[in-house]
């Protein structure tokens, strides 16, 4: 839960164990040392906290912008009263001036020009699974420069996959496969399903299994088929001394990838290699990112080999391995001082601090309350494709935004000058019922092109 790793990793005697991780199999004792605040994840909500108090708050342009236009509005109207009264003209006619500039002033279409377009991309957002908790992060995300990936659970499915059979020569690479998926079936070791599910995949006769037994820490054995069948790892073949061919199994390793042996009567029948299963959705999602002109990365407290892996499979630009929750805020942090904008991708409590250090956190929806609760964004269908959306969404609603601030305020500075009579000389001259047709005009163009956004 809280390092990221894909795989269970071995605890012995004496060896620090974190509240909240997961048992795989066999009986432990532990001895609590920390409790309450004193705990890891106490500390790592206070690290979230503490960012968070420490964001600013953006203001809303639009209300700024409508509030000077109130005032200007407010002094057009005064001083072209005073300035038809100097010259001369009669009370109403001046009055009437000055009541056109204020109803043609009126902040309607620039008070809304922002907030329609708000409202629209809120409701296409929430329509495409994406939940906005921050306005301020998801208009942030049109500058992003370079997003950064959790790996388990956000690059990855989070399950272990099969990804490489080699038999030693006595059964073919299905039956080696069904015969280990009989005797895993009773287990609920990750490693153990991930063979289970490939072999159901495969539409392939899963066998009963007679007499489990789990091999403390080693694997598991079984009668299957009048057999002695055994999943084991490399540490039992060492106490065993049984051998294998290593260079047969020298490809089926690269990438940090975990081996399985299956032993059938004590003698090796063949390997399984197993890995957290990368998603056809991540693919897609770098690729659209990299088109997008983002630099794509990778923070994970997996292993080296493994994530190594991962970003060779996935085309990243660069990734951080072996890195604690404490340390992911630190590592964004150094990717913001290379002057670039970022935005970080992740779904649990480890994630939580980077969700926050980033210029936009974006959390899975399926992650962990902690994670969620730290980011700006919510993916809710926990599709990393989601994350080129959110961007695309992002731009598209700033550049409607600047279209209706500009159709907004170019209106007034042409209306303005007009109800106060300076084309009068001319013959052209605004009533108040005009002033407020022009003014209502201006409105339903504005909330028309907000609507379009949708295209």
């Amino acid at each position: 839960m809280l390092t990221g790793e894909s795989r269970p990793v071995e605890k012995g005697e004496g060896d620090e164990a974190v509240g909240g991780a997961v048992n795989g199999e066999g009986s432990i004792t532990l001895e609590v040392q920390k409790t309450g605040a004193d705990t890891y994840l106490s500390q790592v909500i206070e690290t979230v906290r503490q960012a968070q108090a420490s964001r600013s708050r953006t203001q809303d342009l639009a209300n700024r912008a409508a509030a000077w236009l109130t005032y200007i509005a407010l002094s057009a109207g005064v001083i072209t009263l005073a300035t038809w009264l100097f010259v001369g003209y009669a009370f109403d006619f001046a009055l009437e001036r000055m009541v056109t500039v204020m109803v043609v002033t009126c902040p309607h279409a620039l008070g809304l020009a922002v907030p329609l377009v708000v409202a629209v991309s809120t409701s296409l957002a929430a329509g495409r699974g994406l939940l906005i908790r921050d306005r301020a992060g998801f208009e942030r995300a049109r500058k992003l420069e370079a997003v950064v990936f959790d790996k388990t659970g956000t690059l990855t499915a989070g399950r272990f996959g099969v990804h490489g059979i080699i038999s030693f020569g006595e059964l073919d690479e299905d039956e080696l496969l069904r015969l280990a998926a009989g005797l895993e079936s009773h287990s609920e070791h990750p490693i153990a399903q991930g063979i289970v599910e490939a072999a159901k995949n495969k539409q392939l006769q899963v066998p009963e299994a007679a007499e489990f037994e789990n091999l403390a820490g080693r694997g598991a054995q079984a009668q299957v088929e009048g057999r002695l069948i055994r999943a084991v790892s490399a540490g039992y073949l060492q106490e065993q001394a049984i051998t294998v061919d290593e260079d047969a199994l020298a490809e089926l390793r690269e990438g940090g990838k975990t081996l399985v042996y299956v032993l059938g009567d004590e003698r090796p029948l063949g390997a399984i290699a197993l890995a957290d299963l990368v998603r056809d959705e991540s693919r897609e999602a770098i690729a659209r990112l990299k088109e997008m002109g983002i630099d794509c990365l990778m923070l994970t407290g997996d292993a080296e080999a493994v994530a190594k892996s991962v970003a060779d499979e996935l085309g990243l630009d660069d990734y951080f391995a072996e890195v604690l929750p404490d340390e992911k805020a630190k590592r964004i942090e150094e990717v913001q001082r290379s002057g670039r904008t970022v935005a970080m991708v992740g779904d649990g409590v480890n994630d939580a601090p980077a969700l926050v250090q980033a210029d936009l956190g974006i959390a899975i929806g399926a992650g962990t309350d902690v994670a969620v609760e730290s980011a700006d964004i919510v993916l809710v269908e926990s599709d990393p494709r989601s994350v080129a959306d959110v961007i695309e969404l992002s731009r598209a609603t700033y550049g409607k935004m600047v279209q209706n601030l500009f159709w907004a305020t170019g209106y007034n500075a042409i209306a303005i000058p007009l109800a106060a009579g300076v084309a009068y000389g001319a013959g052209i001259l605004l009533s108040p019922a005009v002033g407020a047709a022009l003014m209502s005009l201006s409105t339903v163009i504005v909330a028309i092109n907000a609507k379009l956004l949708g295209r």
